[in-house]
């Protein structure tokens, strides 16, 4: 039985999972079903509902799991899936470059509340030993528990650059135009720049593709500066440990944001953007008010148009 993941998901994070997969798309006249695409050993069916204001995206395949947290980071495996799994050996990286490298990657952009955080990394050759023992990997395949330890050893050891985009801003943005992968394309430029500047010979340089590559330069036109000769690539961080690190580093600082922002309102915010936290931005909103709910969530997803 292959791997199976299931999301739930409003209409912002289907149309971003179908532009993903968008060059992979195969034609299918199933009932209900928006979007179908085939990519390596992935099968991604996007299904909406009878109103076509909830939809559910099937991940069927070996990275099944992997590529369902691209998009929510509380996505899981089902449950005989899960129970396959176990009897398996754990899957590791398989790093494809061991030189000086510079990464980038993302988090948090299929979660209704909490910021986007991008990280790049710059990874020597000698760093490599030292990250094989730590046991880093890509981050969709280790525990928050564990993202935490690593995190802290890492931003301690790895330089690199971060940069988030709280809600609050990014509502502001989104209102003038912009959309979710153009905000992604100027944050991952703006780290790269910063870490490309200070180690301007490092001819390697990788991220963790989130759209085509015309494209994204097509979102840089009018910067001052753009980072080019880059390499895209699908699942980055399993195949090169600059973007390995940078995932975690990515994820260990959007597990603090989302700390501190559960702390402020005294109750844990959740992750993802599925039905289960619609049901929750309603009980906040009614507690704390639309305005407070504003500040802390995407706006544009179509979860809030409901509350909103």
């Amino acid at each position: 039985m292959p791997n199976r993941c299931i999301i739930e998901c409003q209409k912002e994070v289907a149309d971003q999972i179908s532009s993903f997969y968008k060059n992979y798309q195969k034609e299918n006249s199933g009932e209900y079903i928006k979007f179908f695409a085939k990519k390596d050993d992935v099968i991604v069916t996007v299904y909406s509902s009878k109103k076509n204001d909830t939809f559910k995206v099937v991940f069927i395949g070996e990275s099944a799991l992997s590529e369902a947290k691209r998009f929510d980071e509380s996505a899981k495996l089902s449950e005989k899936t899960q129970e396959k799994e176990k009897e398996k050996a754990p899957t590791k990286a398989c790093w494809l470059a061991l030189t000086d490298q510079i990464g980038s990657d993302e988090v948090g952009t299929g979660d209704l509340f909490g910021p986007i955080c991008v990280c790049a990394a710059y990874v020597k050759k000698e760093d490599i030993k030292y990250l094989k023992e730590l046991g880093v990997d890509d981050s969709k395949r280790i525990t928050d528990k564990h993202i935490r330890v690593l995190g802290e050893k890492l931003i301690k050891r790895i330089e690199y650059s971060q940069v988030s985009l709280d809600n609050q801003k990014y509502n502001e943005v989104n209102e003038k135009g912009l959309n979710m992968n153009e905000m992604k394309a100027k944050m991952h430029n703006q780290v790269l720049k910063n870490l490309k500047s200070r180690h301007p010979n490092v001819q390697m340089t990788i991220i963790d593709q989130f759209c085509a590559e015309d494209t994204y330069y097509s979102y840089l036109k009018g910067e001052p500066e753009v980072v080019d000769k880059i390499t895209f690539r699908t699942k980055a961080e399993s195949y090169f440990p600059c973007v390995a690190v940078a995932s975690i580093i990515a994820r260990y600082s959007f597990l603090q944001k989302m700390d501190k922002i559960s702390k402020h309102y005294g109750i844990q915010i959740p992750f993802g953007a599925s039905s289960k936290v619609t049901v929750f931005a309603k009980d906040f909103a009614k507690r704390f008010g639309e305005e407070e709910l504003k500040k802390i969530v995407k706006a544009n997803f179509s979860n809030l148009k409901e509350i909103l």
